[in-house]
Formats: C-alpha cells, sequence, structure tokens
C-alpha cells in the first residue's frame, strides 16, 4: 500500500477518533487504507452505505481469513492475531448455510434464558459490587464495576462458577485491547472454556453450554468450545464498555442531570446515543475480499483485508445530514454489525438488560454521584477495537450496604 496509509494507532487515535474519522473520510474518502501494529495494511471501511455493501455481501467480502494476502509477513507472535487470526472453527468463520445453523444453535441456546431470571441476576451482582464501595464515599465505576459485572452475569449463564469471574475479567480484556498480554488472555480463555464444555457434557445443567451440547446440528465439540469463547468475548467487554460510556455521558451532559436524582426515563435514550454517538465497538476485524473489487472509489485487491468501521460509518455525514444525535428508539445504527455476521437478537437483548440493569442500579444506589475528576481528565483504553474509559471515578454520600436485602 501507498504511503497515504493512516496508522490505527498514537494519540489521536485513542482521545479522538471521531475527529480522527472524519479527516480521513475527507482526504481519502469512504474507504482509506490503515496500518495496524507492526506497519501491517489493511482498509478501514468509513461510509455507511460502504459498510452496508460489504456487510451485505458474504461472498464478495468474506470471513475467511485463509484468503488473507499478508500471511507471508505476519509473526507468530503479532499482538492482533487474537482478533485477526487464521480461520478457526467459530461461527465468526463460518459461512453460509452452516453459519445460518450455527447462528441458529447460538441465538436457541441464548433465547431459552428467562429474562427475569437474567434480570435478577444481574441486579444481585451490581448490587454486591456497589455494596462493596457504597460505604466509601468514592469509587471507580470502571474497575470496580463495569468491568466486573457483565463477565459475572454471563458466567452464570453459560455455567461457569462465580469464582472463576475475575480471571476471565483479565483474560478477556488482555486479548480485546491487543496489546502484549493479548496472547496469554487467549490461551487463558481456551483453557477455561475447554474445561466448561467438558463438565458440561458429564453433567448437563439448566444453562446456555448444556443447551448448546444437547442441540448442535452436528456440530463438534470443539466448534461448540470457539462458539462460547466468542459469545462470551463478545458479550463482556462491549457491555462493559456501553454501560460505562453511558455512566460517562449522563454524568458529564446536562440533558442527563435530572436520570441522577432518582430518574430513569433517561437512560434508555443514554444508551441509544452512546451506540450512535460512542459506541464500544467502533472497528471490527474483519472480512476479506474474495477477487479483485472496487468499493468507495477504491482499487481492492483479491485477499485485501476491510475493517468494518463501525463508529464511523454511524457518523457518515451523508446520512447523518443535520450532524444531531440520534435518539429516541432509531436503531439504525452499526454497533451490532450487519447482515449474515450482525449480533444474533437474543444476544444484543441480553447485553441490554445487563446494562441497563447495571446503570439503573447505579442511580437507585448512588443517586449524587458526580464526577471526581474534570471530564477532560477521562482517558480511553488503547485498543484499535473498542472504545471504553480506563477510569470513570466518582464521589457520593456514604451509604450503608444492602447486604443482600434490596428493598
Amino acid at each position: 500500500m501507498t504511503t497515504d496509509a493512516v496508522p490505527l494507532t498514537g494519540s489521536s487515535f485513542l482521545s479522538e477518533p471521531a475527529r480522527l474519522y472524519r479527516e480521513m473520510r475527507r482526504d481519502h474518502g469512504s474507504v482509506t487504507r490503515v496500518l495496524l501494529d507492526g506497519g501491517v495494511p489493511a482498509w478501514l471501511v468509513l461510509g455507511y452505505r460502504e459498510l452496508h455493501q460489504v456487510t451485505g455481501d458474504p461472498v464478495l467480502f468474506s470471513r475467511d481469513s485463509d484468503l488473507w494476502n499478508q500471511w507471508d509477513s505476519i509473526p507468530g507472535d503479532w499482538p492482533l492475531l487474537p482478533m485477526i487470526g487464521r480461520k478457526q472453527p467459530s461461527i465468526l468463520y463460518t459461512v453460509g448455510e452452516r453459519h445460518r445453523q450455527r447462528s441458529a444453535m447460538v441465538s436457541d441456546a441464548l433465547e431459552a434464558t428467562d429474562p427475569f431470571e437474567l434480570r435478577r441476576h444481574a441486579e444481585r451482582f451490581a448490587d454486591e459490587l456497589i455494596d462493596a464501595v457504597c460505604t466509601r464515599g468514592e469509587a471507580d465505576l470502571i474497575g470496580q464495576y463495569a468491568m466486573l459485572l457483565p463477565v459475572r452475569v454471563l458466567a452464570r449463564l453459560y455455567g461457569f462458577s462465580d469464582e472463576e469471574g475475575p480471571g476471565l475479567v483479565t483474560a478477556l480484556n488482555d486479548m480485546v485491547d491487543g496489546q502484549e498480554r493479548a496472547l496469554a488472555g487467549q490461551s487463558h480463555l481456551v483453557t477455561s472454556m475447554t474445561a466448561l464444555v467438558a463438565d458440561r457434557k458429564a453433567a448437563p445443567g439448566d444453562d446456555v453450554v448444556s443447551r448448546m451440547l444437547a442441540n448442535r446440528s452436528g456440530f463438534t465439540d470443539e466448534e461448540v468450545m470457539q462458539d462460547l469463547m466468542v459469545m462470551l468475548a463478545a458479550g463482556h467487554q462491549p457491555t462493559a464498555d456501553w454501560i460505562g460510556n453511558s455512566l460517562r455521558l449522563m454524568l458529564t451532559d446536562d440533558r442527563f442531570a435530572a436520570s441522577l436524582f432518582g430518574g430513569r426515563h433517561s437512560v434508555a435514550e443514554a444508551m441509544n446515543e452512546v451506540l450512535w454517538e460512542d459506541t464500544p465497538t467502533q472497528n471490527v476485524a474483519g472480512r476479506w475480499a474474495s477477487r479483485d473489487t472496487h468499493l468507495g472509489g477504491r482499487h481492492i485487491r483479491a485477499g485485501d483485508l476491510l475493517l468494518l468501521g463501525l463508529q464511523a460509518a454511524n457518523s457518515d455525514p451523508q446520512v447523518r445530514t443535520d450532524g444531531a444525535s440520534l435518539t429516541g428508539g432509531n436503531n439504525a445504527h452499526f454497533s451490532f454489525g450487519h447482515g449474515e455476521h450482525r449480533c444474533p437478537f437474543p444476544a444484543q437483548e441480553v447485553a441490554e438488560v445487563i446494562a441497563r440493569t447495571s446503570i439503573e442500579v447505579v442511580l437507585d444506589r448512588l443517586p449524587d454521584m458526580d464526577l471526581a475528576v474534570p471530564a477532560d481528565a477521562l482517558t480511553r483504553r488503547p485498543s484499535p477495537w473498542l472504545r471504553g474509559l480506563t477510569e470513570l471515578p466518582v464521589r457520593f454520600t456514604p451509604t450503608p450496604a444492602l447486604g443482600g436485602d434490596r428493598p
């Protein structure tokens, strides 16, 4: 690729990605050459219509990573391998009718979850986490709350023990951040999932894993394990960032001030605005061109990697001509993907219940909380894929712990 490629690293990408996406679109168009860690070339699809085209044509823009024309130059210790790896036996890399069968297996296992039970789990774990900090008058709502909650709920739904949650949190965060601990995090996740599948195969229970093993349309234990890894990773970190980004918005935007004093009417609006303006899943890897083609005025070679710029597409001025926030139930964003490989609807529902419940518990328990630092002092994690805060420090009036006795 030529020298007009833009590195997906650096302070501007981490601190002000929206501005960077605007500049990339202005200078390079709706499909931009980019460089990943180590100078690895790819394309970033910024345009809403172009992203719709890519995700809607799984034959031309395939999920088969074996097509990648860069494998000969990728080192074995490349930190982005967990996110852009060789084809694995998971739902991410399955195509066609087999993918539809696999997606149905996952969706059915999640859809069988009792929504009232799901909310009870989310509320109980949220209360436990708030109990741990409510008497102190200060807390970090990322490290002490948002980063711990989704995986605890999902672990319970899948069949993990509560004690395994902290290790899964660390492993998942290491893997998706794409830094030096990425491969170790992936290894921990594989070991944990393999053991869980073996346990549930020997002793089935009322959980997602057991339901997948009982109705898997001929998929192997390895394939089920890989799908569980995808589900846990996709269900935990983006949901944690959805919680954190929504709370940040409510704490820094006067439009949501009333909700911080006992109201809940703006929680759904804040969550939806985050999906448009500050979506947790910023970029997704990826699709690979199955033949030479053109997209957004660019010549795409067979085997080129295309990254899905979900946040950039959400803010495409050709579909957001007034620049206004799209709230009030407009769900035409790309935050859950699109096409054959979009996030299954039952998984979206699970994430929304966990995120909304966690925010409502915070508003109930810490109604007078306020930021403990200036808003412009908040920083983001260094990930090319997910956008989330490193910390969200707040102060509040100390209150007694519930100890399991929620009114």
